[in-house]
């Protein structure tokens, strides 16, 4: 007989094949560094008593040598285990080893508790002798044991999360598996892992060392002198001479034997680190904590320059030092996790950068290092918005806020850090009143400190508000606050940065909505080019850039294009973040529309339902994102002649938004256009004509409402107009339309 859960020596067994090595790996780390939801633990489930962790899980590191039967250690391993997770591949499904695993396991009362996690291949790819090389799941996983306690012939049908392309992707085949070992529901999980940002308009993420004001010219060098002179003076503690050295290092570093090098009186910040990383290495070899302490600087001046490939080096350099270290200080190596999950983060390698997180995190918690503890909450409040992990991201933002206003009093920069990041998690929410209250609130602390001086966080604090008013449709707000982000950041950032690539895409934005379409496409082509050079190809962040700018090549008429831009931004986010993201939901609703438009319904509502379903799962049912994916799948399921379902859908969106208290919004507006056009689709033509005359007027007179919604309304009352043969007032208005999409 099995253990319990929570009873159990090891939570889950994994069984592999050593081709699969890197996805065990990853598994065994996403499963031992989840925390589960404090609303979960103690209940009772099938499984047994839910615990707060997953681990230890086993990992067998090797195939075994022995080829007569498992060792003694596996089979004990598996008897002592909850459950059997199979890492699935054509590999997988060739070795005996991973089968005997599973086929003992099932033998010892487990069947039920085998899960598996897909990596290649094609499940019952063997059904057919020609693609038998395909097949990724072992026998023991094909077939029920029968009573004798061997595999009978009835077919089984394992449980399984897939990461191929196009699949779960990484984030949700982790959650699957994880509902599956509580035995709780997949959804109830996901909820409580609610979904990360999207939104067309990139924020800025502050990547920045904190106090790393230039990027260009000899600033560059005082940056790094600072933080030096804070690692001499620990060191000088230790050994005297050691500052010395550090000191004389510093001074070549930024000496110029060559007066022609100096190209008159600028050294670039690019020079100066390169020379640096270059000559660490070998010049301070001799003093370990001198070196751990310039390498890890020196890779967080590249993080901030967005040069992640040069930093990342240097980052585990540093790191490995001062775990080799004797007396390395808690704060120092909770400060060089950090800096590596930052990296870790921005390029989307999620498991790595919660498991140095947590080791940050855990080793603070009893050193008394307060300050150092809110800056490690900080970044994994960051990554779990990333992962879209809500309910874990809010709690530790409301104690990096507390701690900083503790620690540091009521006027600090990093008290405008965390204020800033309260409103973000607003803004990602849709809470947007709440978002602009407090970052608002971040950016009148952040003028009162740095008192006209630029600085990237202030640079950042006005671009993420501005972001918000031109959420809101505030224009003219939001022009003043990029423009005046814009000018700071070009004074601190070189050609290629992810902050620079955000602003592209801002102003690209702007010149879009104020139809300069050739100036907002070449910024939209920059910002990705930005992007792809920074990330490489697959990242949420070009997917969102392929997104943008297939909404101006879609405007300028070049539909195929678009939608294969927006196609591939879909791809790219399926393979990265897997099917629930909202960044999902946003582009197979973008897709969806554009095919109905384009006259292919039956994909476009297939892709409509799909992204409406998403939506449904995070956002209140009256979300502007989700009520306009629903005016689309209802105009969609006209076009495909499903009059009764789409009937149904605009009648209730439309009674429900009427309840609503206060003068009708634009949402209700819209809402009573489209129902007024499925009435009058169902040849109910008194009844629909007066709604689409009124939602049109109260739209074409409200300035704050986007042209799509009033050309859409005009368009479904040209078309009644049509429909019930009134041929005049139907040119009429289409006069009118051919006037305001001039």
């Amino acid at each position: 007989m099995l253990p319990k859960l929570a009873e159990a020596k090891y939570k889950a067994f994994i069984s592999y094949s050593h081709a699969d090595e890197k996805w065990a790996k990853w598994l065994h780390k996403a499963l031992e560094t989840y925390v589960v939801h404090r609303r979960l633990v103690g209940q009772e489930t099938p499984a047994g008593t839910i615990p707060g962790k997953l681990s230890p899980v086993f990992r067998d590191r090797d195939e075994l040598a022995s080829a007569t039967d498992l060792s003694n250690i596996i089979h004990q391993a598996l008897s002592q285990s909850s459950a059997l997770i199979a890492i699935c591949s054509p590999a997988a499904a060739r070795s005996r080893w991973v089968d005997d695993e599973i086929l003992t396991f099932k033998r010892m009362g487990g069947e039920q508790r085998i899960f598996c996690l897909i990596v290649g291949g094609e499940p019952y790819a063997s059904s057919q002798a020609e693609n038998a090389a395909a097949e990724c799941f072992p026998e023991a996983l094909r077939y029920q044991l029968g009573e004798d306690g061997n595999l009978s012939d009835t077919p089984a049908e394992p449980i399984a999360s897939d990461v191929r392309p196009g699949k779960d992707g990484k984030e949700n085949a982790k959650l699957k598996l994880i509902a599956g070992l509580l035995a709780v529901g997949f959804d109830d999980l996901r909820q409580r892992e609610a979904m990360r940002r999207q939104r067309r308009m990139a924020l800025v993420a502050s990547t920045s060392v904190a106090g790393m004001l230039v990027a260009f010219g000899l600033a560059a060098a005082a940056i790094i002198a600072r933080d030096e002179a804070e690692a001499a003076r620990r060191i000088a503690v230790i050994e005297a001479g050691k500052a010395q050295q550090t000191t004389e290092f510093l001074v070549k570093l930024f000496s110029v034997s060559d007066p022609s090098e100096a190209r008159g009186n600028t050294v670039t910040a690019r020079e100066i680190l390169d020379k640096a990383a270059r000559r660490i290495e070998t010049e301070l070899a001799n003093q370990p904590e001198i070196q751990a302490a310039l390498t890890g600087t020196i890779g967080e001046v590249y993080t901030s320059l967005g040069l992640y490939q040069q930093a990342m080096p240097l980052l585990e350099t540093s790191l490995e030092n001062r775990r080799a270290l004797e007396g390395t200080q808690v704060k120092e190596l909770a400060e060089s996790l950090n800096r590596i999950a930052r990296v870790s983060t921005v390029q989307a390698d999620y498991p790595r950068a919660e498991a140095l997180y947590n080791e940050s995190v855990q080793a603070l918690r009893d050193s008394g290092a307060e300050e150092a503890l809110a800056n490690s909450y900080a970044g994994l409040a960051e990554l779990y918005f990333r992962m879209g992990q809500y309910e874990r991201a809010q709690p530790l933002l409301m104690d990096v806020l507390d701690l900083r206003v503790k620690l540091l009093g009521p006027k600090s920069a990093k008290v405008a850090d965390a204020i800033e990041e309260l409103g973000l998690s607003h803004f990602d929410l849709g809470n947007l009143d709440q978002a602009e209250q407090m970052l608002t609130r971040s950016l009148a602390l952040r003028r009162e400190i740095y008192q006209g001086s630029i600085h990237p966080e202030l640079a950042e604090n006005l671009n993420n508000l501005a972001s918000l008013y031109y959420q809101q449709g505030k224009l003219e707000e939001a022009k003043e606050l990029f423009t005046e982000s814009l000018t700071m950041f070009r004074e601190l950032l070189g050609d290629v940065h992810p902050d620079l690539a955000a602003i592209y895409n801002n102003l690209a934005l702007l010149n879009h909505d104020q139809k300069r379409l050739e100036p907002a496409e070449t910024m939209y082509r920059e910002a990705l080019l930005q992007q792809q050079k920074i990330h490489g190809e697959e990242h949420p962040e070009v997917a969102r850039s392929y997104n943008n700018l297939a909404y101006l090549l879609y405007d300028r008429g070049h539909r195929q294009e678009a939608l294969e831009m927006v196609e591939k931004a879909l791809q790219i986010a399926l393979a990265t973040q897997g099917l629930q993201h909202k960044d999902v939901a946003s582009y197979r609703g973008t897709f969806g529309r554009w095919l109905a438009e384009n006259g292919d319904y039956t994909r476009s509502v297939a892709l409509l339902r799909e992204s409406l379903a998403i939506k449904e799962g995070y956002f209140n049912w009256d979300h502007p994102s989700l009520l306009v994916t629903r005016f689309d799948l209802i105009e969609s399921l006209a076009g495909a002649h499903a009059l009764e379902e789409a009937t149904a859908l605009a009648q209730t969106t439309y009674d429900q938004l009427k309840l609503r208290p206060g003068e009708a919004d634009w949402l209700t507006l819209v809402s009573e256009s489209v129902y007024g056009d499925i009435l009058s689709r169902n040849n109910n033509l008194e009844q629909g004509e007066p709604l689409l005359v009124h939602a049109y007027e109260r739209l074409s007179q409200d300035t704050t409402v986007r042209a799509q919604y009033v050309r859409k309304s005009l368009q479904r009352l040209i078309d009644h107009f049509h429909r019930s043969g009134h041929e005049v007032r139907a040119k009429e208005f289409e006069s009118t339309l051919l006037a305001i999409s001039g």
